[in-house]
């Protein structure tokens, strides 16, 4: 029977993030970045984590083939971790034979739970309710039937407070607490600087606050500016929290671990899993970034602290209660 597992990692964007839609468009920005279609919130897609990721596993396991597109050029693909875990395909016999696997791990979009605005008291990181409490953080002092035109915050304050453009009225004091694992640095910089909406507004706040840049393409000949190739682009800023989900689904059960000291992996545990290779590549983010505008000083992203990380069926008893899985009481868990 396969053993699914599943990793929930906590990302801080170091740098802008710019994931285009792949073309133009008449309104705010000539290039926009990709949205969920529902909320129109911004988000990283995972199939720019995956990419990113298993190049930059292939290029520290010394086999950068291992992220082309076709694999004919390693000689034994189930036994190259990089393969193994994102999947291959092998032609040989002059391409009349084909051997191909999927890959075993699923990588999920990243999407925003805490966006920094700027406000009267300085930065303040917006995010809702629900969306913290689903990426596992718990909110607690929620005050019922809160109206919405009011933020609820993480700091003592009574007077209203701004949120770039948008003026809200102080609803009261909450407690935000990050996951054990999430708890570092960089989430106890800004736990007590959290201002929570209502998520029919959030979009609207992420949006009117998106880092928007202006460019001009050159021309090579001469190195000046060509006419007329004014250009603007938009891009999740720095400091924005996100959360996303990999799922390791081995259906083949056929890993081999790899050494710490094999192909000088700057791990001192080497990889014991495809989950291992996958996290390799997407803490190697930190150092090389995802999306476009990379030479630009755009696309790095940190992971806070450790994932979660979690067995299927091992909230088989929270799932069969009449709350759900992981819930309390209907009382706590009731949404203002």
């Amino acid at each position: 029977m396969a053993i699914y597992k599943r990793r929930r990692y906590l990302f801080m964007t170091l740098d802008p993030v710019h994931i285009g839609t792949g073309g133009y468009r008449l309104g705010r920005v000539d290039n926009s970045i990709v949205r969920e279609p529902g909320t129109r919130v911004p988000k990283i897609p995972g199939t720019s984590l995956h990419g990113a990721a298993r190049s930059y596993a292939a290029q520290l396991y010394g086999t950068p083939e291992a992220a082309g597109q076709t694999h004919d050029e390693i000689e034994n693909p189930d036994k190259n971790p990089v393969c193994y875990t994102f999947g291959y395909i092998k032609k040989s016999n002059n391409g009349q034979d084909v051997k191909a696997y999927s890959g075993v791990v699923n990588v999920f979009d990243a999407h925003i739970v805490l966006f920094p605005v700027h406000s009267l008291v300085g930065p303040v990181w917006v995010g809702t309710v629900e969306r913290l409490r689903e990426a596992g953080f718990e909110v607690s002092d929620v005050p019922r039937g809160w109206a919405k035109d009011e933020v609820l915050l993480t700091f003592e304050r009574t007077d209203p407070l701004n949120l770039g453009w948008l003026m809200l009225n102080s609803g009261g004091q909450v407690t935000v607490n990050a996951p054990t694992n999430w708890q570092t640095g960089r989430w106890n910089a800004i736990e007590n600087k959290i201002a929570l909406v209502h998520e029919s507004i959030f979009s609207h706040i992420v949006n009117s606050n998106l880092e928007v840049r202006t460019s001009v393409s050159i021309n090579p000949e001469t190195g000046a500016a060509e006419d007329k190739a004014l250009f603007t682009y938009e891009a999740i800023p720095r400091a924005t929290f996100l959360t996303a989900e990999v799922v390791l689904d081995d259906y083949r059960a056929k890993f081999e671990p790899v050494s710490p000291n094999k192909n000088s992996l700057p791990s001192n545990a080497g990889w014991q899993s495809p989950l291992d290779v996958l996290d390799a590549g997407l803490r190697l983010i930190e150092w090389l970034g995802v999306g476009g505008m990379g030479t630009r000083g755009f696309g790095r992203i940190a992971i806070v602290g450790q994932p979660q990380e979690e067995d299927y069926g091992q909230q088989a008893n929270a799932a069969q209660s009449p709350c759900g899985e992981g819930a309390t009481t209907p009382q706590s868990e009731e949404q203002p």
